[in-house]
């Protein structure tokens, strides 16, 4: 999704359509390029070298961007009065829908975002950490609302071909700097850059330490297991690169992985849970299995109930997939991708689903195996001592343990004194 966005925002900054099939070659290029240099720096530096350039691109871009809401604003061809404004700043239903259907599957993705756990991993301590996503969410926030206040001045200053889809929202932000000079267009092209190859690389070194941390466990030395892992990475960009030279839609592409991520983020982060709550059981490995299929089935029977049979691109017209597999791209609203309420109800129910039916079939798990229910089924060849740190439940009852130690420990001190 990131190398399509970046590879349909040069597009349109320099005039070329990317419609046109004849364009292919353009766009590609310019993916391969962002994939080939992440990949290129993240392979020498690892998790440091992608943590560095973040910190770089960061200011790079809070500068640029500084600097473009200051001549974009300035520009007179972007004044607008007050009830100009108000046309693009309504309260309507489908934007309170496609609100709650954004805040869902955002959550639902990032959960399962390794390049975020990762930063949680290299965290100096927790306070750290803490300060670290403070800070970062309040960044993430004001980049968030300045996109979006550009975006609601240039749907206000030309609503008419907003509204009968000669413009597309999505685009807005830069339909708003088009009046400015090529210096400015070049700007924007090294902000959206920066933006991309950040995402890029931190994607690339989360896969890479999954990938090589399993390889170790596995006994393989380190020099193998990364050198092995930076030819997996090519691997993975090669399909990668191929899907962002056919143009999907770049937040149908998003809504598709965050919709398999709702299958899942209950079932697997139930697993926190560790003992039975009251008539809650912690669940078992085979509960979140069924649990995850459950949030998939109800994909499924939400497309049949909807009558959905292909996923149609409401831009293009094309057919994206047929059968009932084509209800995960949800292709529910022409107005856009996050819009309508069975895109948002469905993603509402999904998670619900999953989580009710890891509990429901861990429950008939321990009552049908008991607690060898509660015992991994799918074991890791990995040394004892960090085996530990995976089993929850054996962390849980040694850090009980210690704590019964030393409680005693104390008893007896001060008996003797």
């Amino acid at each position: 999704a990131e190398l399509t966005a970046i590879s349909n925002i040069f597009g349109l900054v320099c005039n070329v359509n990317t419609f046109d099939t004849t364009t292919i070659n353009y766009t590609t290029s310019i993916a391969v390029s962002v994939a080939v240099f992440t990949w290129f720096y993240t392979s020498i530096a690892g998790l440091p070298g992608s943590l560095v350039t973040d910190k770089f691109q960061a200011w790079l871009m809070f500068i640029l961007i500084f600097i473009l809401l200051l001549v974009a604003c300035t520009n007179p061809a972007n004044q607008l009065t007050k009830e100009e404004f108000s046309v693009a700043s309504n309260w309507t239903g489908d934007g309170a829908m496609a609100a709650v259907t954004l805040i869902i599957a955002v959550l639902c993705a990032e959960m399962f975002n390794q390049a975020t756990w990762q930063r949680v991993w290299a965290a100096k301590d927790v306070p750290a950490m803490r300060k670290g996503f403070a800070w970062g969410s309040f960044s993430v926030f004001l980049l968030m609302m300045f996109f979006g206040i550009m975006g609601m001045i240039a749907f206000a200053l030309d609503p008419e071909n907003y509204l009968i889809y000669n413009k597309f929202y999505y685009l807005a932000f830069f339909d708003l700097l088009a009046p400015l000079s090529q210096f400015w267009h070049i700007v924007v092209l090294i902000v959206c850059t920066a933006l991309a190859a950040s995402t890029v690389d931190s994607v690339q070194t989360a896969i890479a330490s999954c990938v090589s941390s399993d390889f170790i466990r596995y006994g393989i030395p380190d020099k193998w297991a990364t050198f092995i892992t930076r030819v997996l990475l090519i691997v993975i960009n090669v399909p990668a690169v191929i899907m962002s030279s056919k143009r999907f839609d770049v937040l149908g592409l998003f809504l598709v992985a965050d919709l398999v991520c709702a299958t899942a983020v209950l079932p697997v982060f139930l697993g926190l849970i560790t003992k039975d709550i009251g008539a809650i059981p912690a669940p078992t490995e085979l509960g979140a299995f069924l649990g995850i299929w459950s949030g998939i089935v109800a994909v499924l029977v939400n497309g049949k109930v909807l009558g959905f049979n292909e996923a149609v691109n409401p831009i293009t017209g094309e057919v994206i997939a047929t059968g009932p597999w084509s209800y995960f791209w949800l292709t529910n609203s022409t107005q856009c991708a996050l819009c309508g309420s069975t895109t948002m109800v469905t993603f509402i129910v999904t998670p619900l689903v999953a989580g009710f039916f890891t509990l429901f079939f861990s429950k008939i798990d321990i009552r049908l195996r008991g607690e060898r229910a509660r015992k991994p089924i799918f074991l890791m060849a990995q040394p004892e001592e960090e085996a530990k740190n995976y089993n929850l439940v054996a962390k849980d009852e040694q850090e009980e343990d210690g704590d019964i130690a030393m409680e005693e420990t104390n008893k007896s001190r001060d008996e003797v004194a």
